[in-house]
């Protein structure tokens, strides 16, 4: 206490003393030390070095070997003294290398340029963006993050193990705690293993970390005891068993029954208590929340309250250690000296106290006065302490103020004088601060420098270390080169040596060529002695003459013998003869028509002679081609007459030609017996070199004889069948054969008064011609004959259809349905061939054109584009008089929502109305008057509201242009042209009498020409259309356009519209196939698919096609192994982006095929040595017979190419397409609205985006289409800041959300399958949602952002987003999008342009549209064919609708994705949205939505392919199963089921249709009626009663088969199991359906061969072996694979209690990794060659116990594991395939589901049936396997 009161009486002292050592110790050399334990003073050696070391640092910029750089430097290789690159976060760096040492403000690396795990920030950009720690979920505080990093603007966490969530804020599965609270942690749940064993982890609270679900009969808070009613050890022996106490309580330990109620006292007023059940478990839980606070009590108690509060308590233990003993020693110590006046006034104290009698009484006063005593004590004790730390730190203080002024004086050579000066000056500043008051701010700052410098000496040290460990390395360094320096010795002997070996070679060089020389020579003599064997050799050859020329003459004999024996096979001619004559018909007029068609033809080769040379372009001969279809039409008419003919004569024919036969049978058996004679003779008088000639001519003639007798047995057994035949069948068919003959009478007649004017037509083609002197006249005069042609033949169109069906109703499928089909295509070429006559018309006033738009006008509701070529004919003196002129137009009869084109007041002028007022839009910036007499483009433009006019004037004499634009807009609410298909007109140049224009179109008829060139993006033309008024090619030929403005631009390139194709027939005439075979040709395309060459010759063939934007080639000459497959799977060049790209297909040595684009490599493929066998090319498409041919199977597709291409080539020679004969559909030029990309389909998983110059806050306007059938979906995204602007769908309806504000739709259907029109607008005041013109507005709450106008660049997105929001992507398809942009004016969008494209196509839209429905009705069970037969479903594969979601991810990727590892592709070829069902019973998918209308009508349309007999394709009933709906296949037909009350309703389809192709099928139950449709052709009806109203079912729907135990109430029990075969095209009530529910055991359905095998599909799937399969402590496990991925699960189990093992692939190694309780262990195997090369290898896996053996192919390997004494056999479920992810544990690397085949399963030698398997889950075919 004394030395505590004198502490402000020494602190002054001792500060003095501090400064005073400053002048003292550097004098002397001594320091001021103190003697006290736990302290320690610097010595003046220990100065001295450091004074050393801080010389070297401040010497210059290079040192020597012994002495380093300055702070903030390193030392280099070369001496010299380099800056460190420490970012400045740090100040040491080492020696050579740089590295930096002991990085700040939490940095690493080897520049302190990163952040360490667990911080983040931006190093290199410095404060205030250097490394601070994660905020996961608290920085510092709270940080459970192994690392963070930034994305999109936030903070994104790499949580630890026991944590989740985006800022790691809540505990991950399996564990509890809450981790926003300071010093909470996650700690794992424990729920003494009584939780669900199917889950990972253990489920408890995840705050609390009290359990759920305590399962095994068990409660608490860790289901740590038995639940009430049960006895047992719910913890360890988990045995909690059920009371048996006949419903009473028991003890929850040992089971013993509790009495009911307690026993009462008796002698008292207490009633008597029954305790039931209640009052137990009231108990129960009272004893349970006694427990939970033991437990939280006992938590509190262990609670750490930090490392201070612990040392604090330490210090008190020790204090009161020390107490203890120096009491003992007072209590038994002589009395105290004088120097220890404290303990002995203690002592004093003590004594006085405890002198009383009392001594309980002192024993306490002693007692509490001791307590004082020992607080006093020790808080003298913590001074005391304090006072000597103080004293050290002074001393340190002192020492360290000694040796700086040392170091200063040397430093600034400062002399006795001097040093005495600066310090009486010192000490003057000292009394001067003793004067002034303490300075606490400086002494702080004084404090924190002294820190800084404490902390640098530290660092100095560290590096002197170092640096003298790095010279202790110096030694070894030295010798290190000294080993190099032997090594470059030995190094030298070798180079000397390989000298002599150089010698040696060059000696045995010359010896060679002296060895060569000689041979050389022996070839000479050896060349000689060849030149006299090929002397024999000629001489042979003419001996052999006379041979030969025998062996020609037996070759003809044999000749003689094919042709009698053709004799005897020609009973066909005489046959058809006998048709001829036997006919009950006259078939003059088919002859006549026959002969008509000839004399066509002919004419068309006169006038194709004529037209030779002059044609330059082609374009006549197109449309001179168009006409020659005729002639292919009457063949065809031709043969279903024979084919009806043939029909009825068949039993008159047969009969009268057996006669016949019999004699000629007779005859030219005796002259084959005479050929025989002459055969023998020859024989024998032939040399002796020609016994096998001979021989062979023997065989032959006996071959003769043979069939010859065979066919006259044919013949017998033929006459016998007629003879047996009854007359009424006869007569019947009789009948039929009138009737057929009849039709394709009246058929012949049609085309015969349709051909009857083009023969007319072609003979006045040619007079035309005759004299043809290069003069137009003519030569429009042929054009516009071959418009009247056209004309003539759409009229007939509908006829002829008719006229077909009728003929097609009646015949039978299979005689005349193809002929029928083939005149269809014809007719559809000849409108494709009209489309493309690219020549004018010539328009005098009073004529008009009506033209097929070709197009669908829900194309031209939001967006209309038109080009037009015009040329004035200012001669006319009509046009002067009345100068006005109406040129087009396109809209309803009724003259509203129209499109047009005058012109008025010698301004062109565009005029549209969209149903309320017109718009006119003159361009009076060009006047008419001021037009060349020559033509000029127009082109006239509609998005939305908002219309353009574009005039282009070209130069005759250069390629200079004059280019004008105007723009105008409706100032009213509409938007869109709503045309009625029905009643739609597009005329040209006139209208005809009696129809009424609008006002501002009704002016005089066109005078001058006109040509069409495009409408949106089809190429369109006025010779494709519908009728002609008051066109006379005599007097009004056609105009020529100038070839310098027009033709030499657009010939450049050809164009293809997906349904032409150009022929090049004997390419070989251009070049032929050597060595190096070459094709190359330019292709531009915005499109996906599209099929680019291809060559066939039988079964081989040749087809390069572009596939999801990208080459596929695919080839097959002949190959023993089948097809070759080249194709960009690297994605090295891209295709379908709007630009040429440069294609070449090298064929090298007949064994290489190479494939480059734009002159850059991108794969190449070896191949069997073998030719290409082709003389033939198809370029753009091929026909479709030869597409859907045998090859259909190997092209990726079926789709022509559209697009441009040109500069084919082949061998380096050039071809014109158009100038090739088998050339069709396709045209010059490339028109660049055909190759803009205005539609986007979009997957659900995609989304488009482009930055442009945008302001959608302040004046903005937007819109576009969209289609889709989902009710949910962001269609377009934008934000600036924190305001977002969106447009999506909901629920069906189209929500606007501007920066907080929703306008939404009334309407709710908008996802009905249609294209619906989208405008948005942005003021200032209001906000606005417009679709379909119905409008919604709200007003602009935020109207100061009105003043906004930014001018940067923004990014919005078209059908989703990748940032976060609310809504998910979009899927179906977004069209003809526009908005206003700040620099540009309003434009379609065009898709290709954008910067961002994820999983978009941009081409094409498979949405599809409600079904339509059947408006014709038959009888019942009608089997005769409906009308309007063009409507009905195809069988087209391409026509399929979207997949469910379950698969649907299957076709967004590649289809024909590969595993770069793997031969196969990942997916066999497959038909596209198909499925394949089957394999097992009850192989399904289940749909829960049913619509409203349900039970009113019920039309589902769906596809199917099948073989199988039974089977079930679609089922639905109520609970009970008492009203229900089936289809399924009986015996190979179709029957469709369901009930009418208590009547079940059956149709049965009469014919089978498991016949393995497509047919399409509607059954609908109506209110009273019930029908069956197959394919459009077969249709069967029954009506019934009953109310409709009581007729409910419930979900789900049943597609492919029904769940176990379901349909077997209605349905027979063959029919029940699930249907084998293909469903696709699924629709209910017009509404497509793709999003299965469930799915089990589905796949794709693949095209080609199959095998036996189970197939595991790439979108996942696993099957679950029954339980009398189990993988115990003890089995074996072989089976064969194989695979299509090199990664996969191919077989796994689990247990509860964690054990598990698990087979998979991974990167073609084959694992087997297990845990038996201990922990894990594994055995892998890689063979030498890949698993993965299409071919089947055999795995086998053996256990016993601990030890594991994996033999894959003869490779094995084994593993030892660590042996668990406690192992249980668990008889638990094992999968094959995949497995769910909830029981995959985190230490598997492979987690994917295996993707391939796996066949002969066999668990302990037993054969392991999947098709038996308790499950199939996902994508997974049982016994059916595609084949490689």
């Amino acid at each position: 206490m004394a030395l505590i009161s004198a502490w402000p009486l020494v602190s002054p002292v001792l500060f003095f003393l501090r400064c005073f050592s400053s002048s003292t110790a550097s004098s002397e050399g001594g320091v001021f030390q103190f003697d006290i334990e736990g302290s320690s003073a610097v010595s003046t050696q220990e100065a001295t070095v450091i004074r050393g070391q801080q010389q070297a640092v401040a010497t210059g910029s290079w040192v020597p070997f012994a002495e380093g750089c300055q702070e903030g430097f390193y030392r280099t290789s070369s001496g010299k003294c380099s800056p460190c690159n420490c970012n400045g976060n740090a100040n040491r760096c080492l020696d050579g290398s740089g590295i930096c040492v002991d990085c700040q403000r939490n940095t690493t690396g080897q520049h302190c340029e990163q952040c360490p795990d667990g911080f983040i920030g931006d190093v290199v950009r410095g404060v205030p963006t250097f490394c601070q720690p994660c905020p996961c979920p608290l920085p510092a505080l709270a940080n459970f993050a192994v690392s963070c990093y930034r994305k999109g603007g936030s903070v994104r966490c790499v949580c630890k193990e026991n944590y989740a969530g985006p800022n790691c804020e809540r505990c991950a599965p399996g564990y509890y705690g809450n981790p926003l609270l300071i010093g909470s942690t996650c700690k794992k749940c424990d729920c003494s293993g009584n939780s669900d064993p199917n889950l990972i982890f253990e489920d408890c609270d995840e705050v609390t970390g009290q359990c759920r679900n305590c399962l095994r009969n068990t409660t608490g808070f860790k289901c740590e005891r038995c639940a009430p009613g049960y006895y047992g050890d719910a913890r360890f022996a988990k045995n909690c068993t059920e009371c048996n106490c006949g419903g009473r309580m028991c003890d929850s330990q040992t089971g013993e029954c509790l009495a009911d109620s307690p026993e009462v006292s008796t002698g008292t007023d207490c009633p008597t208590i029954s305790c039931d059940k209640c009052i137990w478990d009231l108990t129960d839980d009272i004893r349970l929340a006694v427990l939970a606070i033991d437990e939280s009590k006992s938590t509190l108690l262990s609670i750490s309250t930090g490392v201070a509060a612990q040392k604090r308590l330490n210090d008190l233990n020790l204090t009161a250690t020390h107490l203890q003993s120096a009491i003992l020693k007072i209590l038994t110590r002589q009395p105290f000296t004088s120097n220890t006046s404290v303990n002995t006034t203690l002592y004093d104290k003590w004594t006085l106290t405890c002198s009383s009698e009392e001594s309980k009484m002192c024993g306490n006063e002693g007692s509490s006065k001791g307590l004082l005593v020992q607080k006093e004590t020790m808080e003298t004790n913590n001074r005391a302490t304090q006072l000597v730390q103080q004293l050290s730190n002074m001393r340190d203080n002192i020492q360290e103020i000694s040796s700086k002024m040392k170091y200063y004086a040397i430093q600034q050579e400062l002399s006795p004088e001097e040093i005495a000066q600066k310090l009486s000056g010192a000490e003057e500043m000292l009394k001067e601060i003793k004067r002034r008051k303490p300075f606490t701010n400086q002494r702080q700052l004084a404090d924190e420098e002294e820190n800084a410098a404490e902390e640098l000496l530290q660092q100095v040290e560290e590096f002197h270390e170092r640096y003298n460990d790095t010279r202790s390395l110096v030694s070894d360094v030295l010798e290190q080169l000294s080993e190099q320096d032997v090594k470059l010795s030995d190094l030298e002997e070798a180079l000397d040596q390989a000298l002599d070996y150089v010698i040696q070679t060059e000696d045995i060089n010359k010896e060679n060529t002296a060895n060569l020389q000689k041979r050389e020579k022996q070839h000479e003599k050896i060349k000689e002695q060849i030149d006299e064997v090929n002397g024999i050799l000629l001489n042979a050859t003419t001996i052999l003459v006379g041979p030969q020329k025998v062996n020609s003459e037996l070759s003809e004999v044999i000749k003689n013998a094919s042709g009698f024996y053709a004799e005897i096979d020609g009973a066909k001619k005489e046959l058809q003869e006998k048709l001829a004559n036997l006919s009950l018909f006259d078939d003059d007029l088919v002859e006549k028509a026959m002969h008509h068609a000839h004399n066509l033809r002919r004419l068309a080769d006169e006038l194709d002679r004529n037209l030779y040379g002059v044609d330059t372009n082609g374009l006549v001969q197109r449309a001179i081609n168009a006409s020659n279809v005729y002639e292919n039409i009457a063949s065809y008419i031709e043969e279903a007459n024979k084919a009806a003919l043939l029909a009825l004569n068949t039993t008159n024919r047969v009969n009268d030609a057996a006669v016949g036969i019999d004699t000629q049978i007779i005859y030219h058996k005796g002259k084959s017996e005479e050929l025989l004679n002459q055969a023998t003779e020859l024989q024998q008088t032939a040399d002796d070199s020609n016994d096998l000639t001979v021989a062979d001519t023997s065989r032959h003639v006996n071959g003769t004889l043979a069939r010859m007798n065979a066919l006259r047995s044919q013949l017998m057994r033929a006459i016998t069948k007629m003879q047996s035949a009854e007359p009424v069948e006869a007569r019947k068919r009789l009948e039929q054969a009138k009737q057929k003959t009849a039709e394709a009478m009246s058929a012949t007649m049609t085309v015969t008064q349709a051909t009857t004017p083009m023969d007319e037509n072609v003979k006045l083609w040619s007079q035309n011609l005759q004299d043809f002197q290069h003069n137009s006249a003519a030569y429009d005069s042929a054009m516009h004959s071959a418009g009247d042609a056209v004309k003539k033949l759409t009229e007939v169109f509908p006829q002829l259809l008719d006229k077909l069906r009728r003929v097609e109703q009646k015949a039978p499928a299979n005689n005349v349905s193809s002929s029928i089909q083939r005149i269809r295509e014809l007719i559809a070429q000849t409108r494709s061939v009209a489309s493309k006559v690219q020549v004018s018309m010539m328009f005098g006033g009073q004529s008009a054109v009506e033209v097929n738009p070709k197009i669908n006008v829900e194309e031209l509701k939001s967006f209309t584009s038109m080009s037009l070529y015009i040329k004035l004919q200012k001669d006319n003196p009509q046009l002067a008089a009345s100068p006005d002129r109406f040129i087009l137009y396109l809209g309803n009869k009724n003259a509203k929502n129209y499109i047009g084109l005058a012109i008025k007041n010698d301004n062109l002028v565009y005029i549209y109305n969209l149903g309320d007022q017109d718009v006119e839009i003159p361009l009076d910036a060009k006047p008419v008057s001021t037009w060349p007499s020559y033509f000029s483009i127009i082109k006239i433009e509609r998005i939305g509201r908002h219309g353009k006019m574009f005039l282009t004037v070209p130069s005759l004499s250069s390629t200079a242009e004059e280019k004008f634009i105007k723009k105008g807009e409706v100032l009213g609410p509409g938007s869109l042209l709503n045309l009625e298909p029905e009643n739609t007109v597009f005329y040209v140049g006139g209208v005809p009498p009696d129809f009424k224009l609008p006002p501002s179109l009704n002016l005089p008829g066109f005078i001058g020409c006109l040509e069409l060139a495009t409408l949106n993006d089809d190429v369109i033309s006025l010779y494709n259309f519908k009728h002609v008024y008051n066109i006379d090619t005599t007097t009004s030929p056609p105009c020529a356009r100038n070839k310098l403005a027009f033709t030499q631009s657009r010939a450049v390139s050809y164009f293809f519209d997906g349904s032409g194709y150009a022929l090049a027939r004997n390419i070989e005439r251009r070049g032929r196939f050597s060595q190096v075979t070459r094709f190359d040709i330019e292709v531009r395309t915005p499109t996906d698919n599209g099929l680019i060459l291809l060559m066939i010759n039988g079964s081989m063939f040749f087809s390069l096609e572009m596939h999801n934007g990208f080459l596929y080639l695919r080839y097959d000459f002949g190959f023993s192994t089948g097809p070759v497959l080249l194709e960009d799977s690297m994605k090295k060049a891209q295709i379908n982006d709007a630009k040429f790209h440069e294609i070449s297909i090298i064929y090298h040595n007949s064994k290489k095929m190479i494939l480059v684009v734009d002159r850059r490599h991108i794969k190449s493929v070896d191949n069997e040595r073998t030719a290409m066998p082709f003389t033939d090319i198809y370029i753009g498409g091929a026909p479709a017979e030869i597409l859907h041919s045998s090859i259909s199977s190997h092209l990726a597709g079926s789709i022509g190419f559209k697009g441009c291409m040109k500069g084919f080539q082949f061998q380096k020679k050039d071809f014109n397409l158009l100038e090739e004969p088998g050339t069709l559909g396709i045209s010059y030029g490339c028109p660049e609205d055909s190759l803009m990309s205005r539609k986007a389909y979009f997957n659900g998983e995609s989304f488009i985006a482009s930055s442009q110059k945008v302001s959608l806050f302040s004046e903005f306007e937007g819109g576009f289409n969209f289609r889709t059938l989902q009710p949910n979906g962001l269609l377009f995204y934008y934000s600036e800041g924190s305001d977002v602007l969106s447009i999506s769908m909901d629920r069906g309806a189209v929500v606007l959300n501007a920066s907080g504000t929703k306008i939404q739709s009334p309407d709710r259907n908008y996802n009905d399958g249609k294209t619906h029109f989208v405008i948005t607008s942005v003021t200032p005041e209001r906000y606005e949602l417009t679709v379909d013109d119905k409008k919604q507005s709200k007003k602009n709450p935020a109207k100061d952002r009105a003043g906004k106008s930014p001018d940067s660049v923004k990014k919005f997105y078209f059908g989703g987003s990748p940032l976060r929001t609310q809504q998910a992507n979009f899927t179906g398809c977004i069209s003809n999008a526009y908005f206003t942009r700040l620099d540009r004016e309003v434009e379609v969008e065009d898709f290709q342009q954008y910067s961002e494209k994820v999983q978009t196509s941009l081409y094409g839209c498979p949405v599809e549209s409600p079904p339509i429905a059947l408006l014709h009705k038959k009888g019942k069970n009608s089997s005769k064919a409906k009308g309007n037969r063009n409507k009905k479903v195809g069988r087209d594969k391409d026509k399929i609708s979207q997949p469910s979601t379950g698969l649907k991810k299957l076709y967004q990727e590649a289809n024909m994705k590969r595993d770069p590892q793997c031969q196969l592709p990942m997916n066999p070829k497959a038909t596209e949205h198909a499925y394949q069902f089957g394999g097992t019973a009850n192989s399904r998918q289940e749909f829960d939505h049913i619509p409203k209308d349900f039970s009113e009508r019920a039309q589902f349309s769906i596809s199917l392919k099948t073989h199988s007999s039974h089977g079930m394709i679609f089922y639905v009933s109520d609970q009970k199963e008492t009203n229900f709906m089936a289809l399924f296949v009986a015996h190979g037909r179709l029957i469709f089921m369901f009930n009418a009350g208590h009547q079940k309703i059956r149709i049965k389809s009469q014919e089978k249709y498991n016949d393995g192709l497509w047919h399409n099928v509607i059954f609908i139950r109506g209110k009273n009626i019930g029908r069956l449709i197959i394919d459009g052709l077969r249709v069967l009806e029954e009506p019934f009663g009953g109310n409709a109203n009581t007729w409910q079912v419930t979900e789900p729907l049943y597609i492919g088969g029904v769940a176990p135990g379901k349909a077997v109430k209605n349905i027979q029990i063959n029919s029940v199991y699930s249907f084998s075969g293909c469903l696709s095209n699924l629709h209910l009530n017009g509404r497509s359906i793709t999003s299965a529910s469930q799915t089990f055991s589905v796949t794709p359905c693949f095209e080609g061969p199959s095998e036996a095998g189970t197939y595991f599909s790439s979108e996942g799937g696993y099957v679950v072996l029954d339980e009398s399969f189990s993988l115990g402590l003890k089995f074996e496990v072989v089976f064969e694979i194989r695979p299509r991925s090199s990664s996969g699960i191919l077989l796994h189990g689990h247990s509860v209690n964690g054990e598990y093992l698990n087979m998979h692939m991974r990167n073609g190694q084959v694992t087997v990794k297990l845990n038996n309780g201990v922990r894990d262990f594994s055995t892998s195997v890689t063979l030498k060659q890949s698993l993965c090369d299409g071919r089947w290898h055999r795995i086998a896996v053996i256990r016993d116990a601990n030890v594991v053996q994996l033999d894959v192919d003869s490779e094995v390997n084994h593993v030892v594991g660590p042996l668990n004494p406690k192992a249980i056999d668990h008889r638990e479920p094992v999968f094959i395939g995949g497995v769910p992810e909830s029981l995959l544990t985190s230490s598997l690397t492979t987690r994917n589901s295996f993707v391939g085949c796996i066949r002969n399963f066999m668990i302990d030698e037993k054969q392991v049936s999947f098709s038996k398997a308790a499950l199939v889950s996902g994508a997974v075919s049982i016994n059916t396997c595609p084949a490689a």
